[in-house]
């Protein structure tokens, strides 16, 4: 009788910049990450966690907004401004970004401690029913006031994909 296990695979980076940011009052203006496509891995989901740290005196009671965006489709075709490379991008506006991406995380931005770090984890499939989209990419975005930290290492994106196997 064959056993089925679960499998995890190593963690990778996400190429992703969310250092020196601006703010962004409406939640329209961020930061896209690199494709992740899952068309060679075909893991059935993926486990995002994540670091966000604040810049020099961010205001308190703010929040950090992470989404992730599905291509539509093969290609791979992108909603609205995306297009899978890591790169500085403002959505049309709050409504068409509503349309299309998954809110993932909620970073609450409590203290007006400049550098504090923040920190997260969540299921890509859980955010689409279940079901891993083939290729997506997070957009993360802030409302903290200030830009966030400028140090690239002080934002760090991984990503571990899971998968089972028969023995």
């Amino acid at each position: 009788m064959a056993a089925i296990n679960i499998s995890y695979r190593a963690s990778t980076i996400i190429t992703v910049a969310p250092q020196n940011v601006a703010t962004s009052a409406t939640f329209v203006a961020g930061v896209e990450s690199a494709l992740y496509d899952n068309t060679g891995n075909k893991d059935l989901d993926v486990i995002v966690s994540g670091i966000w740290t604040a810049g020099t005196t961010p205001v308190a009671n703010t929040q950090v907004l992470i989404y992730v965006v599905a291509a539509l489709d093969d290609v791979p075709t992108w909603p609205d401004v995306f297009d899978g490379v890591s790169s500085a991008e403002t959505i049309t506006s709050a409504g068409v970004g509503q349309s299309f991406m998954r809110l993932a995380a909620v970073l609450s931005v409590d203290s007006a401690t400049s550098n504090r770090v923040y920190n997260c984890t969540f299921s890509i499939a859980a955010l689409f029913g279940g079901v891993l989209p083939p290729k997506w990419v997070l957009f993360i975005t802030h409302n903290t006031g200030v830009n966030s930290n400028a140090t690239a290492g002080n934002h760090v994106w991984k990503a571990t994909g899971i998968s089972f196997t028969v023995l």
